[in-house]
């Protein structure tokens, strides 16, 4: 079989997508911040703006003060709210940075909006988004580190889910290290020349302050890695981290993947890389085509190895990132034993193969204890376009055991011929898969005897799988529903 070969193809990152509102953070320390109204909901405001260094200055009659800003008047002895017992004028607006008001009706609202507006001053009025020239998301706060979540008012109770999720990833103790960062900026970035020794500190520091929070040595250990990065030698080589991609959805991918994505200086990707997952990565980060497909232009394997050893020569933190797991069927080993052979550092972020994600999306366990004991992956060609030669077929003919052919679009005739000769019953539940979590996701369950005809009247231009054994036919009325249980995109499902 020819292999056309192509050269690895630079891509520009993928490109932001629209944004309904523009995320920034106001700096207000020492800085005036008019509120107008006494109401609960604009001392909660109130208290935010405090929170945040602000001066704030209250309008409102001492008779419609609320209980809530009552309270939080007689806690504040320290001058940051002055409050003044009357209704707000447009004269008030000189000299602040921000004013909000709580305004009983749109004409109150449209005048202190216009008032504000004349005196530059940035406003928003309480529940009146047509009359706002900014709005407060929901917070989470790790300060000085601080999150911010809007949904441009659409539906603010999304918002607060979206906080919570991010609540349970961001530890507490993010805070303490981000100070120690904050104290000690200066002497690092003394210490370090600009570009890639920064970027190795920074990237260093970020494991740690996801790990436990510090503790007496937290300072120490940042100054002695500041050291050892600051030594010519750890400037000379890079290094390279293989990242599994999943098989499509950007949300299968684990956290510590999303993380190389975000500190990567290169990324050589697949063809078989979703654009949800590359929308993940390092925007600054060089995006490089290495893909490899069967009967396709492909780019040779010495090329990318070439290229992954010359980046990471230049300093460079490379991602090679590929669809599914890395160490399944991905031709890493060759890749990290020349790296090896070039003293340039590996780490393995692993990913869902496919065929763990087949097992996943159809909620079928690969190693049911009532009709499985093993499970096989099992390539479905060889170089030569052909199934191996090699394949231990009264291994994979087991009728207890489940396999999982990779790459089989092409070789599923010859495939079912062997099984069947081997012993296997064609009456054995098969499953074909392909472009599994994508929007254009298909599935078809049969029987090993129509697995042949099956993919010549059903060709498919993704990624294929094929899974064979009776774990597949436990469950063959459940998955014949038109939708899967999560209400994501409806399958393309047939069920002979």
């Amino acid at each position: 079989m020819r292999t056309v070969t192509r050269e690895p193809i630079e891509r520009d990152a993928i490109r932001i997508a629209p944004l309904a509102v523009l995320p920034v953070f106001f700096c207000l320390t020492g800085k005036v911040a008019i509120v107008a109204g006494g109401s609960d909901a604009a001392a909660w405001k109130a208290e935010l703006l405090v929170a945040a260094g602000a001066r704030v200055v209250l309008y409102a009659p001492a008779a419609t003060v609320g209980e809530q800003f009552g309270r939080l008047l007689g806690d504040r002895v320290d001058g940051s709210i002055t409050h003044h017992d009357r209704v707000w004028t447009p004269d008030i607006f000189s000299g602040a940075a921000i004013a909000i008001a709580d305004a009983d009706t749109d004409t109150e609202a449209q005048a202190f909006r216009a008032a504000a507006k004349a005196a530059a001053v940035p406003a928003n009025i309480i529940d009146r988004p047509a009359y706002c020239d900014f709005q407060f998301g929901t917070i989470v706060n790790r300060s000085p580190v601080v999150v911010g979540v809007s949904t441009n008012g659409a539906a603010p109770i999304l918002a607060q889910a979206v906080r919570r999720k991010i609540e349970a990833l961001l530890p507490t103790s993010l805070a303490a290290w981000a100070e120690i960062a904050r104290k000690l900026r200066a002497t690092f970035h003394e210490a370090l020349e600009p570009g890639l020794p920064r970027r190795a500190f920074w990237e260093r520091f970020v494991d740690r302050a996801f790990g436990p929070a510090p503790d007496a040595t937290g300072e120490q250990a940042l100054l002695e890695d500041c050291g050892r990065i600051a030594d010519a030698t750890a400037k000379t080589t890079g290094r390279v981290t293989f990242v599994g991609a999943g098989p499509g959805d950007a949300e299968l991918l684990t956290l510590k993947a999303v993380r190389a994505l975000q500190a990567a200086d290169a990324i050589l990707f697949d063809d078989l890389v979703s654009d949800e997952v590359l929308e993940l990565a390092r925007r600054e980060a060089k995006h490089i085509l290495v893909g490899k497909r069967g009967g396709r232009p492909s780019c040779k394997q010495d090329d990318i190895n070439g290229m992954m050893v010359k980046l990471a020569r230049a300093g460079k933190h490379v991602v090679r990132l590929k669809s599914g797991d890395p160490m399944i069927f991905g031709r890493a080993g060759e890749e990290i034993e020349r790296l090896d052979s070039e003293g340039i550092p590996v780490e393995v972020v692993p990913g869902i193969t496919a065929g763990i994600a087949m097992a996943s999306t159809l909620g079928v366990s690969l190693t049911h204890r009532d009709c499985a004991r093993s499970v096989h992956f099992v390539t479905g060609h060889s170089r030569n376009g052909r199934i191996p030669d090699d394949i231990d077929w009264n291994a994979v003919a087991d009728p207890s055991s489940t396999t999982v052919f990779y790459m089989a679009g092409a070789t599923a005739g010859p495939i079912a011929t062997k099984l069947r000769a081997h012993g296997l019953e064609g009456s054995t539940p098969v499953v074909v898969a392909a472009a599994l979590t994508r929007s254009d996701q298909d599935v078809w369950c049969g029987e090993l005897d129509d697995l042949s005809a099956t993919l010549q009247d059903k060709p498919h231009c993704g990624p294929v799988v094929i899974g064979i054994g009776p774990v597949f036919g436990r469950r063959r009325a459940a998955l014949a529903k038109s939708v899967d249980v999560e209400d994501r995109q409806p399958l393309r499902r047939s069920v002979a």
